[in-house]
This record gives C-alpha cells, structure tokens and sequence, in this order.
C-alpha cells in the first residue's frame, strides 16, 4: 500500500510539472532573425494565428508566451526593437507539448516577420 501511495505522489507531481520563463529564457534561441517590421505589427500578426499566446512587455521588450495554461511556457517569443524593424528571438521550454508544432510556428514566425 505504501508503494501505491508513493508512485501516485510521485506520478501526480510529474503531471503537474511546469515550465517557466526562466528556465525557458535559459535555453538556446531556435531562430534569431531581424525583421523590418515594427515589435507590435508582428505581435499583431501572430494575435491572428497562435492560440494561447500571453504579451507581457517591459521597457522596450516584448515577450510573448505560448502554452496551454499560464503556469506552462511552451515557447517564449521576445521582440526587440532594431533600427526600423525588430529582431525575433524563439525558444522551445524542453518540456514543450506538441499543441504548437516546431514547423507550425516557423510557418506563422515567417509569415509576421516578413
């Protein structure tokens, strides 16, 4: 009984598991691109298509997250203004879900950035 117990708790805090922002801030860029449009036409752009994107920008910053709930970052898109457009930089959470697939999101990142 105790072995059940043990392997419910530890399969319940796996299930709950969540990836943040800094840990996704910690891995290596997929695409770093810049772009001549402007940080807010593309967050404009990909509004349109991304399902479950939060915007949260800073100074002059602008993150957009992507996950199912907010506790859970699946990718983490940060806009930052360059001369007269913007550089993109995508990062995938290592425990990302496949509710947006890798080549789904570089279709739509090509598609606003250009």
């Amino acid at each position: 009984m105790k072995n059940v117990l043990l392997l419910s708790t530890v399969f319940l805090v796996a299930c709950s598991s969540t990836t943040s922002g800094p840990e996704v801030r910690a891995s290596a860029p997929l695409i770093y691109v810049q772009s001549a449009r402007q940080a807010a036409d593309i967050t404009e752009c990909l509004q349109e298509k991304v399902l479950s994107m939060r915007e949260t920008s800073y100074a002059n910053t602008t993150e957009l997250a992507i996950g199912p709930r907010a506790s859970h970052i699946d990718w983490l898109i940060t806009l930052t203004p360059s001369g007269s457009g913007a550089i993109v930089k995508v990062q995938r959470s290592s425990g990302a879900s496949d509710d947006l697939p890798e080549p789904e999101l570089r279709f739509d990142i090509a598609r606003c950035t250009t």
